[in-house]
């Protein structure tokens, strides 16, 4: 009697290149499920600096006595005259003060809501992060609607 391989003509794969294969697939398994490598080796990636176009149509407006200091160099608008630029959560800053900020991070020095990057590596991780959270909640909420 002939074995398996035999009749179909086929060599039995060697013990590295089976090693190997187990390997491939975990790796493809990994980046299917959301594992980013780049990420990993590099450790916490800090977050790039905001979109140029999103701080450029940032709204401005003219200091009034009445603002409070600018947040960052805590200067009254009479000892530093500048123009105050509107983030999306609706925190001000002297322009001179939070165009560098942007220029290092995407977010808001108060609250740390995050403005458009042009980095779309960051951007897709966000998403993925963003739909990953909405996962959790969404089964809590089925775990609760079942065992509640």
């Amino acid at each position: 009697m002939t074995d398996y391989f035999e009749e179909m003509g086929w060599e039995p794969v060697a013990l590295e290149e089976t090693q190997r294969h187990q390997t491939m697939l975990m790796v493809r398994t990994l980046l299917d499920n959301g594992f980013f490598p780049d990420e990993m080796l590099r450790g916490e990636r800090l977050a790039p600096p905001a979109s140029k176009e999103v701080v450029r149509n940032l709204p401005e407006r003219m200091p009034s006595a009445e603002d409070e200091n600018c947040a960052i160099c805590l200067k009254s608008n009479t000892d530093h005259p500048d123009i105050f630029k509107v983030l999306p959560c609706s925190h001000e800053f002297h322009q001179s003060c939070i165009l560098p900020w942007l220029n290092q991070t995407n977010s808001c020095p108060l609250c740390r809501h995050e403005l458009k990057t042009d980095d779309a590596e960051y951007e897709e991780g966000k998403k993925f992060r963003e739909r990953q959270r909405e996962r959790e909640e969404e089964l809590e909420g089925l775990h609760n609607s079942m065992f509640g």
